[in-house]
């Protein structure tokens, strides 16, 4: 595997202050939260897939804002079908026993999040007016980001926050560039998985990015004690990490064919 499975730090952190500007509405079935940027276009768009705190946690509509307030239309759906894990799960929390059968009887693996980013980004073409796709995964939700960067499954531009459950076949189908903002303190993405993605991505001929960052953890990106300076710091220079990225390939247009 590129990334090792969950684990207790993909569901604890801090809850972020600040009032949500998009709309929750449903594709199909799926809920779905919406961003919108100042001039209501549609046609450079950036696919939140995020972690398993699912995409009602304020941290991840926040995070949906501001890559709006940057110039992109932003769609993060429910990967979790209503089942998502509330934050700060109590110690001894079974994240896989989650994964595999969830708290309803129905798990959250491929087969059931595939369908649902397969939908998202089919309506996002076809009826929504988008053109190219960035992408950006955080935690569980980066698996998805390397499955739909494979060449014709939609997504143009990836990026990641640190992944977990990433098989090292999802990285190596990847037809698209892609940047990942890793933890130097990290469980699910230590050393050797960093280096292990590293040496798979010099042998790809996709534009690739990773950068560490330190006196951080797994879920830094999102979950981050804003009163700590140092993961302050690190969870706003990992985001724009990821909007100078998508200005880059999806705004910019770079030749990103494989």
């Amino acid at each position: 595997m590129a990334s090792n499975p969950g684990g207790r730090c993909c569901t604890i952190g801090v809850k972020h202050e600040g009032e949500a500007k998009g709309e929750l509405k449903n594709i199909g079935n799926i809920s779905t939260y919406f961003a919108y940027p100042e001039d209501k276009k549609t046609d450079n768009a950036v696919l939140i897939l995020p972690d398993v705190i699912g995409h009602e946690f304020i941290n991840a509509q926040l995070i949906a804002d501001q890559f709006a307030a940057n110039g992109y239309f932003v769609v993060m759906p429910d990967l979790f079908e209503g089942d998502p894990i509330p934050l700060n799960r109590p110690e001894g929390f079974d994240i896989m026993a989650w994964l595999q059968k969830g708290r309803k009887g129905k798990g959250h693996g491929k087969d059931q999040v595939d369908p649902i980013v397969e939908a998202v980004i089919k309506e996002m073409r076809d009826n929504l007016g988008v053109k190219r796709v960035g992408s950006v995964g955080y935690c569980f939700g980066a698996k998805y980001v390397a499955r739909f960067l494979a060449k014709g499954k939609g997504i143009d531009v990836g990026a990641m926050a640190h992944p977990s459950f990433v098989d090292a076949e999802e990285i190596k189908a990847m037809t698209g560039p892609l940047t990942i903002a890793a933890a130097e303190t990290d469980q699910i993405f230590p050393v050797e998985k960093r280096h292990e993605t590293e040496a798979m991505l010099k042998e790809m001929s996709i534009p690739y990015q990773m950068v560490l960052y330190s006196d951080v953890e797994h879920g830094f990106a999102v979950r981050a004690d804003m009163s700590k300076r140092e993961a302050k710091f690190a969870k706003e220079a990992a985001f724009l990490q990821h909007v100078q990225w998508f200005d880059e390939f999806v705004k910019g247009k770079r030749d990103i064919a494989a």
